[in-house]
């Protein structure tokens, strides 16, 4: 939403300034439009595989919805593992198996589909717990496997933001490559009236503008609120992380609980009296 309400403000402040003084119509070039736009979506293919293309063109998507991961999905998230946990503790590792196995049929997971929405989330969830039933691990071992993953997690994600970025910082060499052809057409016919060559160059350096503009007011935006988005979806991550060690490290649910709701953002994190009710609430 916030990167609609941008562009409209970037096309406010420069077509529409432009507007109170100069014609619209000289901006109107469309072969200059076309090549733009298509130097811009060649380079785009042509730097990239069918991989990293479908998982850039996914993204787009992302960078003009409203994030999911606000304060209520991390107290869902977090009153689930504490029901988790709690099973656990009072039951045994073995009790939560059929949950892990078949979380799509479990009584504790579908009561929160806020989280189990993500796939991911749920695999990464359960991974973990299912090597902590087999109890083959230890903590650091975990530890290190997780950190590794997140990793692993964190460089993919990254990919599409980082090549919306470098498509951004193109662009505005494919409008210097189109405003010389536009020139190199000038030259070739310095015998028009002053007129024709007034607006031929002015056609030309439309090139110039529209690859400064599409560069720095749309394209590179595009590319930032991908990345936040990325950067947003990586912290559900990092709490499990911690949340599932200090159990493993022997601490009550409740105080486990406590670890990951402490790494959260400042703007995401729900305080203690309002998890510990929520959690009790669900509990009644």
């Amino acid at each position: 939403m916030y990167l609609i309400i941008g562009y409209v403000i970037v096309l406010a402040a420069s077509i529409g300034t432009y507007a109170v003084h100069g014609s619209l119509l000289a901006l109107w070039v469309p072969l200059e439009y076309v090549a733009i736009f298509g130097l811009m979506i060649g380079g785009f293919v042509a730097s990239n595989g069918p991989k990293a293309i479908k998982a850039t063109l996914g993204s787009l998507g992302s960078a003009v919805k409203g994030s999911k991961y606000n304060r209520a999905l991390y107290v869902d998230l977090l009153a689930m593992m504490f029901e988790i946990l709690a099973k656990v503790r009072k039951e045994g590792l073995m009790s939560i198996e059929n949950d892990i196995e078949n979380p799509d049929s479990s009584p504790i997971f579908s009561k929160y589909p806020s989280v189990t929405s993500d796939h991911h989330v749920v695999e990464f969830l359960c991974d973990y717990l299912r090597m902590m039933v087999g109890g083959n691990l230890n903590a650091f071992e975990i530890e290190n496997l997780m950190d590794m993953e997140i990793e692993t997690h964190h460089q993919e994600a990254h990919a599409a933001p980082h090549i919306v970025a470098k498509v951004a910082d193109s662009v505005p060499a494919f409008g210097i490559v189109v405003a010389v052809m536009g020139v190199v057409n000038v030259m070739g016919s310095v015998g028009e009236p002053p007129a024709v060559l007034g607006k031929m160059i002015g056609g030309a350096l439309v090139g110039t503008f529209l690859g400064i503009l599409v560069s720095y007011g749309f394209v590179a935006p595009l590319a930032s609120q991908i990345e936040q988005k990325v950067e947003e979806g990586g912290k559900i991550y990092q709490v499990m992380k911690v949340v599932l060690l200090a159990s493993m490290n022997g601490y009550a649910p409740q105080v486990a609980v406590e670890f990951g709701r402490k790494v959260l953002y400042s703007t995401d994190r729900p305080t203690f009296i309002e998890l510990e009710e929520e959690i009790k609430s669900r509990k009644g």
